[in-house]
């Protein structure tokens, strides 16, 4: 008995020391801009998927709106980390639980009427393609018109830069996307 616990204890200080490289890692590395230091990623926060859901079941994704992390876990509890880009405002944030209901592989867009009547000079209709605000992959939440999808557009990562969807560099939404079966939990905070 004492064993199985030491290999569990080894196991989630292992898996918390490389999240700690990987998280602090960044810290190192600084942008400055007009006098102002800022650090990129170093303000990932990173969450236990226990804290918020009672099992994993077909999987679980938290996407942390403060820290612009998403972190995903498959059911056999492996979890994978990615920078992401979120609402531009509070009121276009929408927080709490909802789960994966459909999966796109070729997203084509069509704004929202509030995204119409923000800017009217947005199309009224993209289809897939390189320039789709979807990217190449959109995972449709149960929230109408809430994605999490790529973005062609690799400088929104890291940004307040969406309309409420949650956005993905186009290489890590495919991984995301074949990992994610319709049903995945999913918590925005």
């Amino acid at each position: 008995m004492q064993g199985k616990n030491r290999s569990k204890v080894s196991r989630r200080a292992l898996i918390g020391g490389i999240g700690a490289v990987f998280v602090s890692a960044p810290a190192i590395v600084r942008a400055e801009s007009n006098g102002v230091v800022r650090r990129n990623a170093s303000a990932f926060k990173m969450h236990d998927w226990q804290d918020h859901f009672d099992r994993l079941g077909k999987g679980i994704i938290i996407s942390d709106t403060n820290s612009r992390v998403l972190q995903q876990w498959t059911p056999d509890g492996t979890m994978f980390i990615y920078p992401t880009s979120v609402p531009m405002t509070d009121e276009l944030t929408r927080r709490g639980y909802t789960e994966i209901t459909f999966k796109d592989p070729e997203p084509d867009w069509t704004p929202t009427p509030s995204m119409r009547e923000r800017d009217p000079t947005l199309p009224a209709y993209m289809p897939p393609g390189p320039d789709n605000p979807l990217g190449v992959r959109a995972l449709h939440l149960s929230w109408q018109y809430y994605r999490i999808h790529g973005t062609h557009d690799t400088r929104k990562i890291g940004r307040r830069s969406s309309s409420g969807c949650i956005g993905l560099y186009n290489e890590h939404v495919i991984e995301v996307y074949d990992r994610t079966p319709v049903g995945t939990q999913v918590k925005l905070i």
